[in-house]
């Protein structure tokens, strides 16, 4: 009696996430974090946009069975992109959108390569010059992002998905590759365009999902449980950006978190 009676719950769960989710109308907008780059199992046609069926946003789909699921997401994506290039996947039946953005205005990959390539002074002056954009240019920008996609989509719940802090420091002394003093100061990059994203779509009325604490344990100098990419030289397109697990242990239920 006990087993049916919890089977029967969890059959009711399932059906009433389904129906719930049956008349939802999702686009996944945004960058690489949003189109999956580094997970693998890229979508052929979505060319250098380098979409993945392993994405946080197709396995949403996957899970709650929508109305309708479609990303226009793409690697590189800044907000300009997302407005000249993706807004026009909206539209007025649209009722969930998710997006990752701001990371690529403000230079985070081209940061990444110095503090790889350079000396410490020099990647700490790239962060330094990254971190006074999010600062001083990044909520502009992020604030008409977020207001084009209210226009476009006036209906919708928008879920803004923030960024992991790449490093856990307190594996550091063990962990070969940057300093100390680079890993800090990139987590505290992080951190600072978070709380910029995370202002601008409070700002926006919009929903913000917080991922660090779900990839807290499985940063990078977490071996053996990492769910980012280091520095991949035979793809460096998939360096720092999360794995398989990463999408569907990190980003996935932060998604969850706010759409239930």
């Amino acid at each position: 009696m006990v087993l049916g009676a919890v089977t029967t719950a969890f059959t009711t769960v399932l059906a009433t996430n389904a129906s719930a989710a049956s008349g939802v109308n999702y686009v996944a907008l945004g960058d690489s974090y949003s189109s999956g780059v580094g997970s693998g199992s890229y979508i052929s046609a979505s060319g250098n946009c380098l979409r993945s069926t392993l994405a946080y946003s197709q396995l949403w789909a996957n899970a709650h069975s929508p109305a309708s699921y479609t990303s226009v997401a793409c690697s590189g994506a800044t907000t300009a992109d997302v407005l000249n290039n993706q807004i026009s996947a909206l539209n007025s039946g649209t009722n969930l959108v998710s997006i990752t953005i701001g990371g690529n205005d403000v230079g985070f990959s081209s940061v990444m390569e110095t503090c790889v390539l350079d000396s410490d002074s020099a990647c700490l002056s790239a962060i330094n010059t990254a971190t006074s954009q999010a600062d001083s240019v990044l909520p502009g920008k992020l604030a008409n992002t977020f207001a084009a996609i209210a226009d476009a989509a006036p209906n919708a719940q928008v879920v803004v998905m923030g960024y992991p802090e790449l490093y856990d420091l307190g594996n550091s002394d063990i962990c070969p590759g940057l300093s100390t003093t680079d890993r800090s100061a990139l987590n505290n990059a992080a951190d600072t365009l978070d709380s910029v994203i995370q202002t601008a779509a409070q700002n926006a009325g919009d929903s913000y999902a917080d991922v660090r604490s779900n990839f807290s344990g499985h940063e990078l100098c977490d071996y053996f449980s990492e769910w980012l990419h280091s520095v991949n030289v035979t793809d460096v397109t998939e360096s720092y950006h999360p794995t398989a697990d990463g999408q569907s242990g990190g980003y996935l239920p932060a998604m969850d978190s706010v759409t239930g």
